[in-house]
């Protein structure tokens, strides 16, 4: 078992119940999923960039993801219905456990003058997205082999419906959020 599911098993929601006032353990706020979305804009070599970020993203996550396709045409981006716009992974279980971990130890920590993630970025059903600029910040890929820097963006779905129980979650997840400014 993951070390963070266990943490969360053993120690997280006893926590949580208890802060809560919660007594049912189903009750208790989890992560259910966490989606992982990247956007390819290139118009000329759009077949080879989508098979370059489905390979890095691939390598990031440990699961293939599925190429998401353009729904209608729009030609002031010369982009046809049916044409390839991006690719997607939603991680569930162990792979999403393993996934936050090492966002929490070793992505963040590799940002430059990383301050904490924004607590503006909750979705006000309890779900947090946070947007990376570059996915060479992730430990598999080889820096040799990206043909762009591109960016992705990274959203923690939970169950509940409340962002304060969704932040607290989080928190005691190892998730890094800013330190709130106080006023005196």
């Amino acid at each position: 078992m993951n070390r963070l599911r266990e943490k969360y098993y053993q120690q997280i929601v006893p926590d949580l119940k208890k802060q809560f006032k919660l007594t049912n353990d189903l009750a208790v706020p989890k992560l259910t999923k966490i989606v992982i979305n990247v956007g390819v804009t290139d118009d000329q070599h759009r077949d080879q960039s989508i098979k370059n970020v489905s390979d890095q993203i691939g390598s990031i996550t440990g699961q293939r993801p599925s190429i998401r396709l353009a729904r209608k045409s729009i030609a002031g981006f010369k982009l046809r219905a049916g044409d390839a716009v991006g690719v997607a992974v939603t991680l569930r279980g162990e792979r999403m456990y393993a996934f936050l971990d090492k966002v929490n130890t070793i992505v963040l920590p590799r940002v430059k003058d990383f301050q904490g993630l924004s607590l503006k970025a909750f979705d006000g059903q309890g779900n947090y997205n946070m947007g990376l600029t570059e996915q060479i910040i992730f430990p598999e890929i080889n820096y040799d082999k990206i043909d762009t820097v591109r960016g992705l963006q990274i959203t923690l779905v939970t169950n509940t419906g409340s962002d304060q129980q969704s932040r607290t979650l989080l928190t005691f997840l190892g998730v890094p959020f800013e330190k709130e400014a106080t006023t005196n």
